[in-house]
């Protein structure tokens, strides 16, 4: 008995411990819990509340659309993207949505740049996207959409991709002339009358019109005919001869005969009225715009006009490189349009356009160096600027007080090679396949070479590479891409006295000799390259999570986790998604890989040179 009693108090002592294990471990993630529901952003939640409200789908969504959509980068809810607590992505495509959206839910998600519903059931108007300028992708095909497509979509500056094709809807095009905009489709609609002769618009091909029986003009070649004339009035007879009294159903017949004249005229003319206002509102938001962009631009380049006057070391004029190049003054520079390209570690990039048309680049450095003086900036730049070839940026001209360095380089205008691999991926983006990857790798390995041949004295000829910095020229008639280097020779303008401040911030700081605290060499741009060669060949960005490992962890450098899984084994799972369903190229890949890994060693004695790289790199390119 005794034995049996001291087995009961032994098994409640236990199980009060265990109680008290579990009321911490409940208390802490209560806490936890609290801390996370806390941590997001409450008008972007009801917003997707609504929405979840509002329809019904397969997915469950008010399941699965519990707690806050996001915590930091990471979201439990299906169809959701966060970033820094934000929605960014709105993704709910082929999961049989039904019902109508809310009308200005959208309006809370400030930051989306991705709104996609492809292939649903949802009816009514298309969402309102007023003032949502992040917005770049808005995919809103094979659904049941009505009525007409807002003019306040033409206002979108940011938009690069608009799919409303397989709707029913009814009215004219809204003038669209984003030059942002480059895929587009309105087929399989009830559309009519003219469409507007922008000149984004006639960059579209036929295909993305058809369908649309009511619309006209190019590029569909389809004639818009005359409107027809009013109906002919006929004179009323005397007052002393009153018509015969007309039974219903010849008045019927007669307001037909007139009411369907009447009606054919009259819809056409809301039309051009509605596209006419829709014009207006365009033109008065560039004229907007374009006064903004003065202002930025002269508030940018004002400090500079004003230290000519007050800087004991005075700056110097504009010097041009090219003779044959149209000369301009700092004064046209402050008269001109700007708008910001990129913010980078360097300084801030804007695109100008001078009163002639003529459109350039134009870098305001960050503060580098107060003691690199006027005569070593400007020796510096000088021997940029007759730095040539058919791969690097052409530097224009520069100008130089204490307070404010401008580097004026020629305008390259279809974006970098960071956009090109990496934004507006998913549907409608045409895959950059094997061929024209190699051809941007071969194109930026020679013009390295050039600057490790040509600034011979210089310790880190580039310095900065990396494919943000890669420009891309694109013929779109034969689909041929070119690219130039930008953002090099700047390592030299930091000065030697104090570089861990400075050097810090450039691309070639990521080489493993600088962590070690060694000196950076012409090597640690050969480790850059090798860097950009695995963006290529694995469509990953550097610095990056990777999707296929297995833990959480980010790797240092995107040839870290390469290195990982070709130690394991040859396969082709490091190939980015879009160029290994062609399965084609795949042993020069794997090649090519491994001239990355060699430019990646972490010994930088052991990687090769650049002439050697550019070698291998064509041996590769004769063998394929």
């Amino acid at each position: 008995m005794k034995l049996v009693v001291h087995h009961l108090h032994l098994h409640h002592n236990n199980l009060i411990i265990l109680l008290l294990i579990f009321l911490h471990l409940s208390s802490s993630s209560l806490a936890h819990l609290s801390v996370t529901i806390n941590d997001y952003y409450p008008e972007e939640r009801d917003a997707l509340i609504e929405l979840r409200d509002s329809l019904i789908s397969n997915e469950d969504l008010h399941t699965k659309w519990t707690g806050p959509p996001c915590i930091q980068n990471d979201t439990k809810w299906v169809g959701i993207s966060c970033s820094n607590g934000h929605v960014v992505h709105l993704s709910l495509q082929g999961i049989h949505l039904k019902g109508t959206l809310p009308p200005t839910f959208l309006q809370n998600l400030t930051l989306l740049t991705n709104l996609n519903f492809h292939n649903n059931s949802i009816k009514g108007p298309l969402p309102i996207l007023t003032n949502l300028i992040h917005l770049e992708i808005v995919v809103l095909s094979h659904n049941k959409f009505s009525g007409t497509i807002p003019c306040e979509f033409t206002e979108l500056p940011n938009l690069k991709t608009l799919e409303l094709q397989h709707n029913l809807l009814e009215g004219g095009i809204p003038p669209f002339d984003q030059s942002t905009l480059t895929v587009f489709n309105i087929s399989h609609n009830q559309l009519s009358s003219l469409i507007p002769n922008t000149s984004v618009l006639r960059r579209f091909p036929k295909n993305c019109f058809d369908h649309n029986s009511g619309l006209c003009g190019k590029p569909l070649k389809v004639p818009c005919p005359f409107l027809p004339p009013p109906p002919r009035h006929r004179a009323p007879p005397p007052p002393h001869h009153s018509p015969p009294t007309q039974n219903n159903d010849e008045k019927k017949n007669i307001l037909k005969k007139w009411s369907v004249p009447m009606i054919a005229a009259l819809v056409p003319f809301l039309v051009i009225v509605g596209l006419l206002f829709c014009y207006y509102k365009i033109v008065h938001k560039r004229d907007r715009e374009k006064k903004i962009n003065n202002a930025v631009s002269r508030r940018a380049f004002s400090s500079e006009s004003n230290s000519k006057n007050k800087d004991p070391e005075k700056g110097v004029d504009l010097e041009f490189f090219d003779k044959e190049m149209p000369v301009f003054d700092l004064d046209d520079l402050l008269r001109s349009s700007a708008q910001v390209l990129g913010k980078g570690t360097l300084g801030t990039t804007y695109q100008t356009t001078l009163e002639t048309g003529q459109r350039l680049a134009v870098k305001r450095l960050n503060d580098t160096n107060n003691e690199l003086g006027k005569k070593e900036f400007v020796q510096q730049m000088q021997f940029l600027g007759k730095t040539r070839h058919l791969n690097l940026v052409q530097i224009v001209s520069f100008y130089y007080s204490k307070d404010e360095k401008l580097v004026i380089y020629e305008f390259v205008p279809h974006g970098t090679l960071f956009e090109l691999l990496h934004e507006n991926r998913g549907i409608g983006r045409v895959p950059l396949n094997w061929t024209t990857r190699l051809s941007i790798i071969k194109d930026i390995a020679k013009g390295l070479t050039f600057l490790h041949q040509f600034l011979l004295h210089y310790k880190l000829p580039h310095g900065n590479l990396k494919s943000t910095n890669v420009l891309i020229q694109h013929d779109p008639q034969n689909n041929l891409f070119h690219s130039k280097l930008t953002d090099f020779g700047y390592f030299s303008l930091f000065g030697s006295r104090k570089p861990s401040s400075d050097h810090q911030n450039l691309a070639a700081s990521r080489a493993p000799e600088y962590a070690q605290g060694k000196k950076l060499s012409r090597k640690a741009d050969v480790y850059c390259f090798g860097v950009i060669i695995l963006e290529i060949i694995t469509g990953k960005i550097p610095g990056e999570i990777s999707p296929f490992s297995d833990d959480e962890t980010t790797t240092e450098d995107l040839s870290d986790w390469v290195r990982a899984v070709v130690n394991k084994d040859w396969s082709t799972d490091i190939l980015d998604v879009e160029i290994i369903s062609a399965r084609e190229g795949h042993d020069e890949m794997l090649k090519l890989t491994e001239v990355a890994l060699e430019c990646t060693n972490e010994v930088p004695e052991n990687r090769p040179t650049m002439s050697e790289v550019l070698l291998k790199i064509e041996e590769i390119e004769h063998r394929e």
